[in-house]
């Protein structure tokens, strides 16, 4: 009897530990949407799961066809801007996996998950979404010091989350939309939504978007920015539940040679900074999908403990192999111990 409750009452305490660490296994926000053929985005689910260690295997494995789990250990080395190809789950095996010298290019592709990846270094863009790609979630990286923008998304993308993601040392940071004169590929997409994001010291673009459907911005936590949000060329803009701390211009409406876009903004906080700027009235995020707004009084403590990479949960717990625990796992464990 003093090994059960011993076994259990440890067994709880880890249980509860694991609550900051373990990774969600769907996205919030338009990457769940059913459309475009998809429902919702799963990534490489389904295919066989791989662990790279070295730049030769992992550019492999994105190009190949077909769903793969593709889970990196260590640091792989690029240049250029690299192809990947539908159906694919990228995902780093703790907080030591890293991406450096080159990025990620997402081109007429869909249903691809990026992971728990430090992105840093690129001599390009970190990850690059374009030309109809759809149905992509970027969830819990660390994306820094670019030579061009740490995320891009334009020429008609559509359905991405952008989920608890750390930005930092960069200028250009978020760009949502090629320019001014691409309306005739981007109007009617680029449904992005971005939560829970950390952007810690940038200068701007979190994000700059033109030609929106619409662009959710949610519970993200902006520190020591030049500005927040820039909706421009018609965009439609969602700004709520947000923490602005230092940010010279949290909203602005239209940007450099850019006309106005519509932005809403409600529910959020501001300290010491400047005054937001709204235009028009857009659509609900809540016509698309549901999700829940955290208080903006919270965002700090929510986004600074959460955003970024996240460490890998102890092997033994690990019992899918997924590099994520799930209750299937707690049960099988209990099991284990509760026999002892």
């Amino acid at each position: 009897m003093y090994n059960r409750v011993t076994y259990t009452l440890l067994l709880l305490f880890f249980t509860v530990s694991l609550t900051t660490t373990v990774l969600a296994d769907s996205p919030i926000g338009f990457a769940s949407v059913s459309a475009s053929g998809l429902n919702g985005t799963t990534g490489g689910a389904g295919g066989p799961t791989v662990t790279v260690t070295n730049s030769n295997d992992f550019l492999d494995y994105i190009l190949r066809d077909g769903p793969y789990v593709i889970r990196l250990s260590g640091t792989v080395n690029l240049s250029g801007m690299n192809k990947v190809r539908s159906d694919k789950t990228i995902i780093g095996l703790g907080s030591d996996a890293v991406i450096t010298g080159g990025g990620l290019n997402l081109s007429e592709v869909s249903n691809i998950i990026i992971q728990n990846i430090t992105f840093t270094n690129a001599d390009d863009d970190s990850i690059n979404l374009q030309t109809y790609t759809h149905h992509v979630w970027i969830d819990h990286c660390d994306l820094s010091n670019g030579y061009d923008g740490l995320l891009d998304i334009k020429r008609g993308s559509d359905y991405v989350t952008v989920s608890w993601n750390r930005f930092s040392n960069h200028r250009k940071t978020c760009l949502l939309g090629h320019s001014d004169d691409n309306a005739s590929q981007d109007v009617g997409h680029l449904k992005i939504t971005f939560h829970h994001n950390w952007f810690d010291g940038t200068s701007g673009r979190h994000p700059r978007v033109r030609f929106s459907e619409l662009c959710h911005v949610f519970n993200n936590y902006y520190v020591d920015n030049d500005y927040g949000i820039a909706s421009t060329c018609d965009a439609e803009v969602l700004v709520e539940g947000n923490y602005f701390k230092n940010v010279d211009d949290p909203t602005r409406v239209g940007y450099g040679s850019s006309w106005d876009g519509d932005l809403v903004a409600r529910d959020n906080v501001f300290v010491s900074s400047g005054s937001p700027q709204t235009r028009g009235s857009v659509p609900e995020a809540s016509s698309y999908y549901s999700y829940t707004l955290d208080n903006a009084v919270d965002i700090p403590r929510i986004v600074s403990a959460g955003a970024g990479v996240r460490e890998k949960p102890e092997p033994n717990c690990d019992l899918n192999g997924d590099g994520t625990v799930n209750f299937l796992d707690i049960a099988i464990l209990v099991e284990d111990l509760l026999s002892l």
